[in-house]
């Protein structure tokens, strides 16, 4: 019985400590905001640029797998081409070493959990502060406590020495030779698997070298299967996501496999040469001295980490054809299959959560204006069969906006249960207010559509006036459409949205004039009155369209549109 609570107070620990990274995690995440994710997307320009940011990153957040994931979304949302991933993902391998190196330091060289709990005490009212920087900055520390407390815990729980018949299996396990180390690599691997979480791996391995209870050459390995295993959590991420974020996710796979097995080649010699700079360096050999392992654990881990990338990026294009061949683009993939940017079941970061959401907007904004596109061609097309096509293309998009608008609301839904910033609040408002008013756009294209039809049934024809008064109101709302995607890919908050409403304006002075022009025609009787019915309803419905485009540019800049009535 002494045993099994044992185990689960062991259990506990370790899932203290990975709490505790998981919040000063994403604690520092949030400090770091804006200026974090404007550095991922812009210090990429060369791999060597990307391998900084990468290890840059992970270096602040404390989590290669957060960064990871981080850059498997942004490529899923468009803004890192598949080389730069792999630039960033190389570097995200070298970063995560100063995690390794913290804990060596802090939760074994000095007692770190003497002060963990009046560091709790200064980081509690912190997190009570307005400012959020302050308050967030105390949720890392908070992290930070809770971490080391973990991994005092961990030490102390774990004991001295382990029953004669567990001491006897280990033993053997290293009687192998070469077999041994593959076990052990497994072992590694599926221990990172199980906790997500390599720091923490890291941590148990370390934990068990202190204790003298596994000698450094299976530590040693066990931290080259950590190596493999980390990579599972942005591949889990990536199964929803499009080709591209897949494609980034197993090249980070493929990265580390390829290390793991040049290092097994040359991992005796590579050992008695960490051995070697251990030494030198006065700190005992790893090989015979109990307190020695964890120094060299840390230098082996960084050694392979930062000689692996340094070899591997030279190979980033050979590693982008292997994954491109190994994940090819779907053949019956739609132009504008839902969801692109955020189907997303992975934990991601408030800004980067909001960032994707920020980009299917953008594809439901194209999603619109291919939809008008098509509208202008059904208006002109005379062919009973291309008129069939289009009113079906026209159809299905429309169905598509229904499914877009709401799966984008239930993706928010969940986003607004993290605890938001006022300006991350503000944006969701926004993106929800511009959601709603491109479905309604789409309602009234096809709307617009259905109009058409009824006029091609009917067999009507508009005069050349009136052909030529549709195509010049229209012409303006092809305008008002392609200002609402500038200030859509614009920043929120900031973006001048003047030129907008002046087209929008000129919208509305355009269809008042033509409805002046058209209320003299029919008493004139210059119209059919059926052509005429059908034909001041498109005047109408384009009008109802500049409404809502304008809305969605004030929207971006945080003024939520008119609840206008469509007709």
């Amino acid at each position: 019985m002494d045993d099994f609570l044992n185990i689960i107070s062991i259990l506990g620990a370790l899932g203290l400590f990975i709490f505790g990274m998981k919040v000063m995690s994403d604690g520092i995440q949030k400090v770091a905001g804006k200026s974090l994710r404007s550095g991922l997307a812009k210090m990429t320009n060369t791999t060597f640029g990307g391998v900084m940011t990468g290890f840059g990153t992970t270096a602040i957040i404390q989590s290669s797998s957060a960064t990871t994931v981080m850059i498997v979304s942004f490529v899923n949302a468009g803004l890192l081409s598949l080389k730069q991933a792999i630039g960033v993902i190389m570097g995200a391998n070298i970063g995560t070493t100063v995690t390794a190196l913290i804990i060596v330091i802090f939760g074994f060289k000095f007692k770190i959990t003497a002060f963990a709990l009046p560091l709790l005490a200064i980081a509690v009212p912190m997190i009570l502060a307005k400012k959020e920087r302050i308050k967030h900055l105390g949720e890392f520390l908070i992290g930070f406590s809770i971490l080391f407390i973990g991994l005092g815990e961990l030490k102390g729980l774990v004991p001295d020495e382990l029953p004669p018949n567990i001491q006897q299996f280990i033993s053997d396990l290293g009687q192998y030779g070469f077999a041994s180390t593959i076990i052990m690599v497994l072992v590694g691997t599926l221990v990172t698997i199980l906790v997500q979480s390599s720091s923490a791996a890291i941590a148990i391995t370390l934990t068990l070298c202190q204790k003298g209870l596994i000698p450094f050459e299976m530590a040693a390995a066990i931290v080259l299967g950590e190596n493999i295993g980390t990579t599972i959590t942005a591949n889990i991420a990536a199964v929803v996501g499009n080709t591209a974020a897949k494609r980034a996710a197993r090249a980070h796979l493929i990265f580390n496999i390829m290390g793991v097995l040049w290092m097994l080649i040359l991992f005796n010699p590579f050992l008695r040469l960490i051995n070697s700079i251990v030494v030198g360096l006065d700190l005992g050999s790893p090989f015979e001295h109990v307190d020695s392992i964890g120094d060299g654990l840390t230098a082996f881990h960084m050694s392979f980490n930062i000689i692996n990338t340094l070899l591997l990026v030279w190979f980033v294009g050979f590693i982008a054809k292997v994954v491109t061949r190994l994940v090819p683009e779907k053949a019956n993939e739609d132009e504008f299959a839902p969801l692109t940017h955020i189907k997303y079941d992975a934990p991601l970061t408030t800004e980067v959560s909001i960032l994707s959401a920020q980009k299917e907007i953008i594809r439901f904004a194209e999603v619109t204006v291919t939809m008008f596109a098509k509208l202008k061609s059904f208006l002109h097309e005379e062919k009973a069969s291309l008129q069939t096509e289009l009113k079906n293309k026209i159809l299905s998009l429309e169905e598509l906006t229904d499914d877009i608008e709401e799966n984008i609301a239930s993706y928010l839904v969940k986003v607004s249960e993290a605890q938001l910033s006022e300006d991350n609040s503000l944006k969701v408002s926004s993106l929800l207010s511009i959601s709603h008013d491109l479905e309604r756009i789409g309602d009234i294209i096809y709307r617009m559509s259905r109009d058409i039809e009824r006029g091609n049934a009917h067999g009507l024809k508009f005069t050349e006036k009136q052909n030529k008064n549709i195509d010049s109101i229209f012409g303006k709302v092809d305008e008002a459409l392609e200002h609402m995607i500038l200030n859509l890919n614009g920043d929120y908050g900031k973006t001048d949205i003047s030129s907008a409403v002046e087209i929008e304006k000129a919208i509305n002075k355009l269809k008042y004039k033509l409805s002046k022009q058209h209320l003299k025609s029919t008493e004139k009787k210059e119209y059919d009155i059926k052509s005429a019915i059908v034909y001041r309803d498109l005047l109408f419905s384009a009008e109802k369209i500049g409404d809502h485009v304008i809305n969605v540019s004030e929207a971006v800049c945080g003024n939520f549109g008119k609840d206008d009535e469509d007709l």
